[in-house]
C-alpha cells in the first residue's frame, strides 16, 4: 500500500514538489512582471483620476482660558473630565448647525458631523479639531469656526472665558487621501501575486508527461529509449503526400489523353 503510494524517490504523490512551483513561477517570470506593471498602473489611475482627494485641517485649543489658574491637582482631572465632555460638544448638533449657517455651506448636520472628529491627545488639556473635505481652503475655514463656536459653547456652559486657541488650521497642500504611493504599490503586488497564484495552481492541475523524468517519477517505470518529435516531419510528409497526389493526377490525365 504504501509502495504504490510513494515515488522511487521515496515522496508521495500527492506532496507538493516546492522547487517544480519555482521553476514553474520562473519559467513565466515575464508574466508576473507584467502582472506587477498592469496591476500599478491600474491602481495610480484609480487613485488619480476615479478617487476624490480629501483634505485634512486640525485646529488645536486649550480647555483652559488664559484667566484660568490651576491650583492643585483636582483641577488638573477635572480639567482630564472636561475634555471628554467638551469631545461630545464640539459635535452636537447646535454647534454643527452654526458653522454651517455662518459658512453657508451645502450639506447637512450628518454629512458634515462625519467629516468631523475630535480628539483629545494622551495627557494633556488641548482638543484637536479635524475636517476632512474635498475642498482644501473650505477644511481650514470649517476647522477654524467649528473651534471658534465650541470655545464659545464651552464659555456659555462653563459660566467662564472662552478656552484659548493653541493653533489655528491653516490651509493643507497635500492630499490626506487616497494615498497614491501606497495604492500603487499595493495594486502592483496584487497584481503579482495574482498571477503567481495562477501559475502555482495550472502547474499542480496539469497532470500530463512532459519527460523521462516524469515518467519515472510518477508512473514508476524506466524508459528504455527517447524518439524526439520533430515539427517540420510532419509537414514534410503532408508536403510528400500532396506531391505524389499531383503526380498520380498528372499520370491519370496524360493516360486519357
Amino acid at each position: 500500500m504504501d509502495e504504490k503510494m510513494k515515488t522511487p524517490s521515496g515522496e508521495k504523490q500527492g506532496e507538493i514538489d516546492l522547487s517544480d512551483l519555482i521553476k514553474a513561477v520562473w519559467h513565466r517570470f515575464w508574466l508576473v512582471i507584467l502582472a506587477l506593471l498592469i496591476g500599478g498602473a491600474a491602481a495610480f489611475s484609480v487613485a488619480t483620476y476615479l478617487i476624490t482627494p480629501q483634505y485634512q485641517a486640525t485646529a488645536t485649543i486649550y480647555i483652559f482660558s488664559k484667566t484660568t489658574s490651576i491650583t492643585s491637582l483636582a483641577d488638573l482631572q477635572i480639567g482630564s473630565q472636561l475634555t471628554q465632555d467638551f469631545q461630545i460638544i464640539a459635535k452636537t448638533r447646535d454647534v454643527i448647525e452654526n458653522v454651517i449657517l455662518e459658512l453657508n455651506l451645502d450639506t447637512t448636520y450628518a454629512q458634515l458631523a462625519k467629516n468631523v472628529s475630535v480628539v483629545n491627545p494622551s495627557s494633556s488639556h488641548m482638543l484637536q479639531v479635524t475636517v476632512v473635505d474635498t475642498d482644501p481652503e473650505r477644511a481650514a475655514a470649517i476647522s477654524n469656526k467649528l473651534s471658534d463656536k465650541l470655545r464659545d459653547q464651552i464659555a456659555e456652559i462653563m459660566n467662564t472665558d472662552r478656552p484659548s486657541v493653541v493653533q489655528r488650521a491653516t490651509v493643507p497642500k497635500n492630499q490626506s487621501s487616497p494615498d497614491v504611493q501606497n495604492m500603487t504599490a499595493m495594486g502592483a503586488m496584487l497584481g503579482a501575486l495574482l498571477v503567481v497564484a495562477l501559475i502555482c495552481v495550472r502547474h499542480l492541475m496539469d497532470d500530463t508527461i512532459k519527460s523521462s523524468d516524469d515518467v519515472h517519477r510518477f508512473l514508476n517505470l524506466d524508459v528504455l529509449a527517447e524518439f524526439p518529435y520533430i515539427r517540420a516531419q510532419g509537414s514534410h510528409s503532408s508536403k510528400n503526400s500532396e506531391s505524389r497526389s499531383k503526380d498520380s493526377s498528372g499520370r491519370k490525365a496524360a493516360a486519357k489523353g
